[in-house]
């Protein structure tokens, strides 16, 4: 990825305007369900993931999760085939095995009660978005933002500075909820505060980034906290 400088904050924003989540291992439990469909899809071509491939598929795009499978398959399928196969695969996973997490309906509906905009930020494509907004109920965002949808997906910025302008809110007023070190380059490299929850492979500590146990603990202080400066 090429380096980007994030966008200059300014002024410290003194109000929250938004609260931009990330979907998978964020909101819903399917950062496993996007392993399995990987793993799975992977085995069927002869392959086995490697720890460092485990790493690289949380937060990517299915497009870049096909390329690095298409690399390592001895026959080099089309990687836009392979792509199509994962969509599919776990789009059906979602479908049937989608949760919430511990605190995410809690903290949406806290978030609408104090009329704070939120956008949905993926990199997951548009079918699968749309299956775990029906999940969350899409009431509770007020725009959403897919794969597909940006010039470029996560770890680039442009999925959040696409929420952001959609809101009409300039990114430092914005917080970011982040599970992966690609999603949290995503929304640094946008000129976002990030709030960090746990993942299976852990986000170094870094400036802008806030981390937390879970969501349980995240309410609207802390959130205004963030981009307060407190």
């Amino acid at each position: 990825m090429p380096a980007e400088r994030p966008d200059p904050a300014g002024p410290v924003p003194r109000a929250l305007r938004a609260v931009l989540l990330d979907m998978d291992g964020t909101l819903v439990d399917t950062e496993r369900l996007w392993l399995r469909a990987v793993e799975e899809e992977a085995r069927e071509r002869g392959l086995g993931l490697t720890a460092e491939d485990r790493r690289f598929v949380l937060g990517r795009s299915v497009e870049d999760c096909a390329a690095r499978l298409a690399a390592r398959t001895a026959a080099r399928p089309d990687p836009a085939g392979l792509a199509g196969a994962l969509h599919r695969r776990f789009a059906e996973l979602v479908r049937h095995g989608a949760v919430p997490l511990p605190g995410a309906v809690e903290l949406l509906a806290e978030l609408a009660a104090a009329g704070v905009p939120t956008a949905l930020v993926s990199a997951s494509p548009r079918p699968v978005v749309d299956t775990v907004l029906d999940v969350l109920g899409r009431d509770r965002f007020t725009t959403s933002v897919a794969a597909g949808e940006t010039p470029r997906t996560k770890p680039f910025p442009d999925p959040y500075r696409e929420a952001a302008r959609r809101l009409s809110a300039a990114p430092p007023a914005c917080v970011a909820v982040e599970d992966s070190l690609t999603g949290v380059t995503s929304a640094q490299v946008a000129g976002c505060p990030v709030l960090v929850v746990p993942s299976p492979v852990p986000v170094p500590p870094a400036p802008g980034r806030t981390a937390v146990r879970g969501l349980a603990e995240v309410d609207l202080a802390l959130l205004r906290g963030l981009v307060s400066g407190g």
